[in-house]
């Protein structure tokens, strides 16, 4: 079973102890594609540099909606650039978070970051990697204000009627270990209701680690478990989940073996 891993933070502190040694056993275990998405100007440089040290390493730049305090949109010139590396295969990790972000000053300058981060997709000609968490109506209409940028939902935690909005818009899902939760209600619901060739997989490692390994530092190493769990749902083997999301990744991030 081949296995991409769309959505990991590799440059996160969890990983100081054995960050290399982590990354590097990934393909043996089948993982043989890992995109690693920056958070703030300093993670997508550690997580350009992982990507010139691994072959099949990749990563993308952009700013996170809990990454902004202090941060002005000249800091945009440097995400571009790092956009430009042949190594970088999207805008991202870029989006909304009402959960952090609350006062109404802070939300419409989040707002203003995405929009201009979606610009900067558009203007590259690259996809996006998308956060969104309390903020599915802004998220997905400000999107809608970019019908030219193509993108992924990651984590998605959207109902099924914004999914398939999602979906329509020509965008993709991707889920992590939260599909395995016992907790989790919507997150079955859309998986059951959209095409497995509109779906990624992913661990958001460090976090979000599945069943049965809640309280362990999530890696790669546990994506079979998404894959188990979405099969689960959609009535299919994980051989088969596997295949058809690690090719929906490819053709997403525009990947050639």
């Amino acid at each position: 079973m081949e296995l991409f891993d769309t959505h990991a933070h590799y440059y996160a502190d969890a990983f100081d102890a054995d960050r290399e040694a982590v990354v590097a056993s990934l393909p043996a275990h089948g993982v043989t594609k890992v995109v690693c998405p920056g958070c703030a100007l300093e993670s997508s440089r550690k997580s350009r540099d992982l990507a010139e040290q691994f072959p099949f390493f990749y990563f993308a730049a952009g700013i996170h909606p809990e990454d902004l305090d202090g941060v002005d949109f000249d800091a945009l010139t440097e995400v571009e650039a790092l956009c430009r590396h042949p190594k970088c295969v999207a805008v991202g990790e870029i989006g909304l978070d009402y959960y952090w972000v609350k006062g109404k000053p802070e939300r419409e300058r989040s707002r203003e970051f995405y929009r201009r981060q979606l610009a900067l997709a558009e203007k590259l000609n690259l996809p996006a990697i998308v956060h969104d968490r309390d903020a599915h109506r802004d998220t997905l209409d400000i999107a809608k204000e970019f019908p030219n940028v193509k993108g992924v939902f990651h984590c998605c935690a959207f109902c099924v009627p914004d999914a398939l909005q999602a979906l329509d818009m020509g965008w993709m899902l991707s889920f992590t270990g939260n599909v395995t939760f016992p907790t989790a209600r919507r997150v079955p619901e859309v998986i059951a209701a959209v095409p497995l060739e509109r779906i990624m997989l992913e661990t958001d490692a460090p976090y979000q680690t599945p069943e049965p390994f809640r309280g362990e530092r999530n890696s790669s190493l546990y994506l079979y478990r998404v894959a188990e769990a979405i099969a689960e749902i959609k009535g299919v083997s994980a051989e088969e989940v596997a295949a058809v999301t690690y090719q929906n990744a490819m053709k997403f991030f525009r990947i050639k073996e």
